[in-house]
């Protein structure tokens, strides 16, 4: 009697000490499409199915946006040249303008062709594979006379 006792504690042991291991160890995170094409395999993955989905939130998290301010400097049309101060230094930034940024001048959309050296801007901008892409541009009420000037000197 005293052996079948034992016998089952032993095994109550060891079956704890597997499951504990078991629930421990990571899964590869299922892809959607895996996902769909075995149902069945979803029930062991549950588990892993939180930290599946802040991976993916991860991944999907954009980088967060900056700020600069500055007058311009040059504009190409993929990309607009600003200089002005940053921790109290002299910077130059240079931004990529892509179909998704907002160009706006008086609360109006404009394009880089629009913008002029001098012009005071305030450029919202994200870090995109080392680069500085910007989200938003606006140029700031009471532009200099030096950016209308040239603008003036553009037509002519």
């Amino acid at each position: 009697m005293k052996k079948l006792i034992a016998l089952l504690v032993t095994l109550a042991f060891t079956a704890g000490m597997v499951g504990s291991a078991a629930a421990q160890a990571q899964t590869p995170a299922a892809k959607p499409e895996d996902k769909k094409a075995a149902p069945a395999q979803a029930a062991p993955t549950a588990p892993a199915a939180p930290a599946a989905k802040a991976e993916e939130k991860a991944a999907d998290k954009k980088m967060p946006a900056r700020t600069a301010n500055g007058t311009v400097r040059s504009t190409t049309a993929g990309g607009v040249v600003v200089a002005g101060k940053d921790k109290g230094k002299d910077t130059e930034w240079t931004f990529g303008v892509d179909a998704k940024t907002r160009i706006t001048k008086a609360g109006k959309a404009i394009t880089t062709k629009d913008l002029a050296a001098g012009d005071v801007v305030d450029v919202r901008y994200m870090d995109h594979e080392g680069k500085a892409v910007a989200s938003a541009i606006a140029v700031k009420p009471g532009a200099s006379k030096k950016a209308e000037a040239a603008k003036d000197e553009k037509k002519k």
